[in-house]
């Protein structure tokens, strides 16, 4: 992702949530969808969509902020 691309995604991204949206990624590109909906999907569903399955977050182990997004997982699991 160039920098122009960067700065269109880090406006995509503050557009997209005083819409009450988020951002994430699919096979089709960055897509847009309200945070209610996206919530309704099973824990799997919304770990996958946020690349934050437990087994993918631990392929991450030697950089710090691992534990964090392990403990994103975690706590969108007991959430659901």
């Amino acid at each position: 992702m160039g920098k122009g691309m960067s700065e269109e995604l880090k406006q995509l991204v503050l557009d997209k949530r005083k819409e009450g949206k988020l951002v994430h990624t699919t096979i089709e590109g960055f897509v847009g969808i309200d945070v209610s909906e996206f919530i309704k999907q099973p824990a799997d569903g919304i770990l996958y969509d946020l690349n934050r399955l437990e087994e993918v977050v631990l392929t991450f182990i030697d950089d710090p902020k691992w534990a964090n997004d392990f403990a994103v997982a975690l706590t969108i699991r007991e959430l659901k």
